[in-house]
């Protein structure tokens, strides 16, 4: 029925990094302090108190939800909780890696746009994948920067 993924992994980085979440969690516990103060009690305009901590944790979302990634031989697919995003490879034109993951750009070369248009596949704690992922990259991609 549904074809065998080559390589599958999840990361979750609220859970994998303990010490980085709990001191997110304190900046987002003072943040919502202040932001209450001056939205709502200095301006008293609760619609930006609201908007901003929309903004925030909405930016936020990935870093606290489980993400699964799956790649195909002819696309690569990544889920959240709430929706899935499916590409094929002849979207990317190259990628690149870091320390904790690798972006798959739509240009021939690294541009600042990437985060927009790219994809982004963080590595698990263990990164057991990187090997086989950066070899299937190279395979379906090519260039690495």
């Amino acid at each position: 029925m549904f074809p065998e993924p080559k390589l599958s992994w999840k990361s979750w980085p609220f859970a994998e990094r303990p010490l980085s979440s709990a001191l997110l969690l304190l900046f987002l516990a003072f943040l919502t302090v202040f932001l209450y103060k001056l939205a709502v009690l200095d301006w008293q305009m609760p619609i930006f108190y609201f908007l901003g901590l929309a903004l925030v944790y909405g930016n936020l979302l990935p870093y606290f939800i489980i993400t699964e990634y799956f790649l195909y031989e002819d696309e690569i697919r990544v889920r959240y909780i709430f929706f899935k995003i499916r590409r094929p490879w002849s979207d990317f034109g190259c990628f690149y890696k870091d320390k904790r993951g690798v972006m798959l750009s739509t240009f021939k070369m690294p541009r600042r746009l990437d985060p927009f248009r790219g994809q982004s596949l963080r590595f698990s704690k263990t990164q057991t994948e990187v090997p086989e992922l950066l070899e299937i990259l190279h395979s379906k991609i090519g260039k690495q920067y």
